[in-house]
């Protein structure tokens, strides 16, 4: 089997398990408290509550109007990327069983928020999508140029609000609760899990010193060769990147020496590649021009 098939396989596996576990929290969190946190499956879980319709058919229903419209005004590259999910997540609501496993509303939204995000997120890696709601903000951007995640929002927020008419206004909170909360564990995820920091360290009289200690725990620095925009001066400034655990050693360390000395973090949600913490010292020297956005410069000057 090659390569390439083995990826497309792989990659169908994962869009499986991704619509299932939307699946899972729809059926497991959300349904069970007619709450209606925005897409095809929220208009779905307003209408069973509502009516008695059938929540799986009414999805099935929406996708299928939707891809039509994406047939029609989008490419046939993105009708076949969201073909796929269209078809499993309707069928996925019919085979998982709609069970209350939480009585609290609000642990509810908690815990079914977070399984939709993973959900979400996995499909997101893939490229993938679960059809719905999402194609209608893709056809906006192709005519009017509005971002996809504006519109988006606008359409799932009317979604929630709509949850007022069917099941009062603390199910709507829940719902809004329910998109802030997905839309926070979703950036988590997709910013990456092993965060790092990044500390950009200046020092006017004892750099060597801090260079010195640094190389002697172990951590490996770069150099950047920095000119002050105002006052002209070249100095050296250096860049440490470290595990979050080690963060505070950090600063205890270049304080201890230095207690002025310019200090800038900034979180990394990713490292790969090259000697950026461990027991073997990586000194590079970059040259970056002084009307460069890099070159900062102490703020005492």
């Amino acid at each position: 089997m090659s390569q390439i098939r083995r990826s497309k396989i792989l990659q169908y596996l994962v869009m499986l398990v991704a619509l299932e576990i939307i699946a899972i929290s729809i059926n497991m969190f959300y349904a069970p408290h007619d709450i209606a946190a925005g897409g095809a499956t929220g208009l779905g879980i307003l209408l069973e509550a509502a009516f008695g319709f059938n929540l799986s058919l009414v999805v099935l229903i929406i996708n299928m109007a939707m891809l039509i419209l994406a047939y029609f005004f989008l490419s046939k590259q993105t009708v076949l990327k969201i073909a796929v999910g269209s078809f499993v997540l309707p069928l996925c609501l019919a085979l998982t069983p709609q069970i209350k496993l939480i009585k609290d509303p609000l642990l509810t939204v908690i815990v079914g928020g977070s399984v939709f995000a993973v959900g979400i997120s996995m499909l997101y890696q893939i490229n993938a999508s679960s059809g719905g709601t999402t194609v209608p903000p893709l056809i906006i951007k192709k005519f009017w140029g509005v971002k996809t995640s504006l519109s988006l929002l606008a359409i799932d927020g009317f979604i929630c609000l709509l949850n007022v008419f069917v099941s009062g206004f603390e199910t709507m909170a829940l719902a809004i609760t329910s998109q802030v909360l997905t839309t926070i564990v979703m950036n988590f995820i997709e910013t990456g899990l092993d965060r790092k920091k990044i500390i950009y360290i200046m020092s006017d009289d004892v750099l060597e010193e801090i260079k010195a200690k640094l190389g002697f725990l172990g951590k490996a620095l770069t150099i950047f060769n920095v000119t002050g925009g105002f006052t002209g001066h070249d100095k050296e400034m250096l860049m440490v990147v470290v595990e979050n655990p080690d963060y505070h050693q950090m600063l205890e360390v270049v304080h201890e020496i230095d207690a002025s000395a310019f200090v800038l973090v900034m979180n990394a949600s990713e490292a790969r590649g090259g000697i950026w913490n461990d027991g073997d010292q990586y000194n590079v020297k970059v040259e970056i021009p002084s009307d460069s956005p890099a070159a900062n410069e102490h703020p005492t000057n």
